[in-house]
Order: C-alpha cells, then structure tokens, then sequence
C-alpha cells in the first residue's frame, strides 16, 4: 500500500480550512489542478472521499474529517521537533508566528518593537485579525502565540494575563455629555452608539456588562475596526466604547474625550495565549518571558485615568 506523503497531508489541510480548492491553491502557490490532484491522491491510497459538493459548497465527508485531525496531529509535530532541534542546536535566531486581535495590536506592535531591538535575529509573522479568525488559528496549530482578550474555556488553551485593558466611554469635545461630570450610566441608553461586529471581544464584554446592569445600548452603526469607530465618533455619528491603550493619539490632540460615566472605566485584561499542547520553539518562549516582562510595568502616564 502506497504512503501518503507530507506534502498531501499540507494541501489537503489547505483545502478542509478554506473548504475552497481554488483559495487551497492560491494560499499555496499551486494552479488548482495540483491541488485536486493531490486530494485525489489520498482518496486514491484510502479508497474514500474526502470531499463532498453540495450546490457550490464543499463539505468533508467523515473520512475528511478523520484525515484532516490526522494531518493537524503529525504537521504540529513535526513543527514542534524543528523548534526542538532548533533549541538544541543552540540557535539564537529564528521565526515567531504570532497571532493578535485588532483592539490590542496598538500595545502589540509596541511590545513587538522592544523584543524586536533585544532580539534582532528572530524573524517575526503577524497576523492581526478578529478575535474568531485569532482562534481559529490557535486551534489549527498555525501560530506560535496570540494577544487577544480573555479566553473562552474548554478550547485546549493556556492563556496568561500581563496588563490591564480598560474600555472608557468616547465622545467628541463638543458632545452635551462631555462637559458633564458623573455622567450617569442610565443616560447612555439615550445615546446612539457605534460598536465593533458580533463576535468581537469589546462588543461582547460591553454587552454582558450593560445586561447586568438591566441596561441595553442602542446601536446605530457597527463597524469592524476600532480606527472606523474612532473617525466616526470624530464625525459625530454618536459615542463609541474602546480601549484607553488605543486612544493614545486622538485624546492628545484633543479630537475625542473620555466621558466621565459612572461604574467607567470597565476593566479588562489582555492575555498571553497558547494551546496547551503546544511545545514553544525559543523565540516564542523568549517573546512570552519578554511579554509577561512588560505587563510587570506600568503604562505611560498618557494611558492612564481620564
């Protein structure tokens, strides 16, 4: 019986991620051709379909399912045998993959800055995305690390917190509740609102946090980043919640203000994540140490209070 190779197992974890041949070979660098020719080689050796379409869509049958784990199992391990054999060859180089949600890739690329000048050799892949894309990638063994808000339990991940995160309340200078002091938190629920998508980490902290308080935001606009929520605030389109960490430059020129809200700010954290079952290769323990490092120290005067 023939073997099924490295390189099939690679392009078949393409196509069941993407579920899209085409998107396989463009993240791959292959004509489409190759990559079916590939998946057809493993259904071939195993004599079972590993795809299935339905209308436009394609699924994998269980048999893909069973290969895909597979394919994910012995792929980490060989990763982690590379950054292994890395560590014993005494390598002060190579490469960190690193995963960070939106809202904290400001304080990312700061800390990602510092390392960056202590360790000039390692070789560094960011990835910034949602906070649903920034599991996924965890869950698929893809990166080394995330810096994302908290985690969900249950998903196999180990998640260390180092710095706070508070979430204030935005306006515009000239916005009624901006000269005001002790803005009581019921007032809001007459304000419009602009709020990050469903599924993003401030949107769903803010949500839980105004439900127990009985309270609901009327949302007129939701957008997918925090720099759309901040130019639309400036606009006057209506208040936003984010991040004090990402505000650093609008409050310093004065084009957006922290509302003095009562029960405001909402503390959060910022965690340090990686599967459980993860064997760090040097650099990415070198960042976590150095990341875990910086959280020890206070954030500039500029970030702090209102």
């Amino acid at each position: 019986m023939r073997r099924l190779t490295l390189r099939q197992f690679r392009v078949f974890e393409a196509v069941a991620r993407h579920l899209s041949f085409s998107r396989a070979a463009e993240e791959l660098h292959l004509s489409q051709p190759a990559v079916s020719m590939q998946v057809r080689g493993i259904e071939k050796i195993l004599g079972l379909p590993l795809t299935e379409q339905l209308g436009k869509k394609i699924f994998l049958t269980e048999a893909g399912r069973e290969v895909l784990a597979a394919s994910q199992g012995i792929t980490a391990r060989l990763d982690d045998l590379q950054a292994r054999l890395a560590q014993l060859l005494g390598m002060d180089s190579g490469l960190l993959n690193l995963a960070v949600t939106s809202t904290v890739s400001p304080v990312a690329t700061t800390i990602l800055a510092s390392f960056r000048a202590r360790y000039p050799k390692v070789s560094i892949h960011l990835d910034v995305s949602n906070r649903e894309t920034v599991l996924g990638l965890l869950a698929s063994n893809r990166i080394d690390l995330a810096i994302m808000g908290q985690v969900p339990d249950g998903l196999g991940l180990n998640a260390t917190r180092f710095m706070e995160n508070p979430l204030v309340v935005i306006g515009t200078p000239d916005h009624p509740l901006a000269r005001r002091q002790r803005v009581v938190l019921g007032e809001l629920a007459n304000e419009a609102f602009l709020m990050r998508e469903a599924g993003s980490g401030t949107r769903g902290a803010m949500e839980r946090f105004f439900s127990a308080k009985g309270l609901e935001l009327r949302t007129s606009m939701e957008m997918s980043s925090n720099e759309a929520i901040k130019q639309a605030v400036q606009a006057g389109l209506g208040l936003g919640i984010l991040s004090l960490q990402t505000l650093e430059l609008e409050l310093e020129l004065g084009r957006l203000v922290v509302l003095d809200v009562e029960c405001f700010p909402v503390m959060r954290h910022w965690y340090v994540v990686h599967r459980d079952d993860k064997r760090l290769s040097s650099a990415a323990q070198a960042f976590k140490d150095f990341v875990l490092a910086v959280g020890d120290k206070p954030l500039p005067e500029s970030q702090h209070g209102q």
